[in-house]
């Protein structure tokens, strides 16, 4: 172990034991910060200021996806048993925390929202065994990250902003953290069945080996064994049951990754991880009359789920009382894709207040979605009820867009855009980019 390797063990000790003394001594207390959850020195923390400063100076230390490279190359030399925490192939992690950065930069302006944001973020980073202390180390290689790239543009104000808007950020994850302790990190689950819908699509149910509290329509993150810190959400195909297995449907999306563990080399008897539940596409206590759930390929999982609530809660309920209409949009690639579709036609059948309407390819001289966005867009007046989306990005994002253009209130439209994988970030001086990829399962799309 490196001499600094050694000194950062040491600081991860005292800072647990300062922690340990400041919740004996005043209990409820969050040592370190004040009464928001900043440390004492960022209470008169200018956000809106700060983050001129960031976009001001934006191309000192860009691209950012380079910057990213130098943060880990710091982190990894002064600390080398951090690495283990880290994936072999670090792309996803790299992308990942470039769409944190962008969420960061975009809403620092908007704390309330961060601090929203990140407290899951904290929640769910438990299950990667990260520590407070850590954080230090993080940010101290942002610092030198952030040194090398501006070279002999850098200044105090540059940097001092970065890690103030980093800080903002790690604060409510620690309180995300800390207020998770009472469920595990993670939950162990055994494989109880595994069908193959063709060479690229799996259907897993799971067994938990600790209860798994969770909604109907809510995703979980999941780890194969044998692809240890690698972490893929997924939807939970079915409701909270008393028998306690969860469904999850597995698109195999590209060699080597999670997808293919679980679609290829996965068995029953096999053991995974769950992260805890996580996003937001779920039934209101008061729900609206009109319901549309819009669904590509296995963002099918989660309206299944919801399905089935709906189907529940009728048959605990007279038949004149039910006066909700709901409107199923499947779509896939092909005929074939539309798998698992004995259960929604069944439920057409059996209940007037469903219609499902499947949809297949796009349009000859379209794009991939553009059916789908024109039935939705034709679907029931748009001024009524909510809309639901489940599925990859770029379809959540046509939807959204194409349901706002046609008139549908955008506080109704409910998604979780959940990150498929590395992608070619931007360039970033020329408009910017986008935080989008990041934003946190459940918001409320743009207009």
């Amino acid at each position: 172990m490196s001499a600094e390797d050694r000194t950062y063990h040491t600081l991860l000790a005292r800072h647990d034991a300062m922690r340990l003394r400041q919740q004996l001594l005043s209990p409820g207390s969050d040592p370190g910060t004040g009464r928001d959850g900043r440390p004492p020195a960022e209470e008169a923390y200018d956000a809106a200021a700060e983050q001129q400063i960031i976009m001001r100076d934006l191309d000192l230390v860009a691209p950012l996806d380079e910057l990213i490279d130098d943060l880990y190359r710091a982190l990894f030399a002064r600390h080398p048993s951090l690495r283990s925490l880290f994936p072999d192939t670090m792309a996803f992690q790299q992308a990942h925390l470039a769409r944190a950065f962008w969420y960061l930069i975009e809403h620092l302006d908007r704390p309330e929202e961060i601090t929203r944001t990140f407290t899951q973020l904290g929640r769910d980073h438990r299950k990667l065994g990260v520590r407070p202390a850590q954080y230090t180390a993080f940010k101290d290689a942002l610092r030198e990250a952030l040194r090398g790239r501006a070279g002999e543009y850098w200044s105090p104000e540059l940097e001092r902003a970065w890690t103030r808007m980093l800080q903002l950020g790690v604060t409510a994850m620690v309180r995300g953290a800390e207020a998770a302790l009472h469920e595990p990190p993670c939950w162990r689950a055994t494989v109880t069945s595994h069908r193959l819908y063709g060479p690229d699509l799996a259907v897993l149910r799971l067994l938990p080996h600790e209860t798994f509290r969770y909604r109907a329509g809510q995703y979980t993150t999941l780890e194969s064994a044998r692809l240890p810190h690698t972490w893929r959400p997924y939807y939970l195909a079915d409701g909270p049951g008393p028998d306690g297995e969860l469904e999850l449907h597995v698109r195999r999306s590209g060699p080597g990754g999670v997808s293919e563990m679980l679609v290829r080399h996965t068995a029953p008897g096999d053991e995974v991880r769950l992260g805890p539940p996580k996003g937001c596409l779920t039934l209101d206590a008061e729900p609206l009359d009109t319901l549309r759930l819009v669904v590509w390929d296995t963002g099918w999982a989660a309206m299944k789920a919801l399905l089935q609530e709906l189907d529940s809660s009728v048959r605990r309920s007279s038949a004149h009382r039910v006066r909700r209409r709901v409107q199923l949009f499947l779509g896939a690639d092909s005929l074939s894709d539309l798998h698992d579709l004995g259960y929604p036609t069944g439920l057409e059948q059996r209940h007037s207040w469903l219609t499902v309407i499947p949809m297949t390819g796009g349009a000859p001289t379209g794009g991939r979605y553009d059916r789908l966005v024109h039935a939705v867009t034709r679907s029931t007046p748009l001024t009524e009820g909510r809309t639901l989306i489940a599925g990859p990005p770029d379809m959540v994002r046509s939807v959204a867009a194409g349901l706002v253009h046609a008139g549908h209130p955008a506080e109704r439209i409910v998604h979780d855009l959940l990150p498929t994988g590395p992608r070619v970030l931007p360039r970033f001086i020329q408009g910017h980019g986008s935080a989008g990829d990041f934003m946190p399962p459940g918001q409320q799309v743009p207009a």
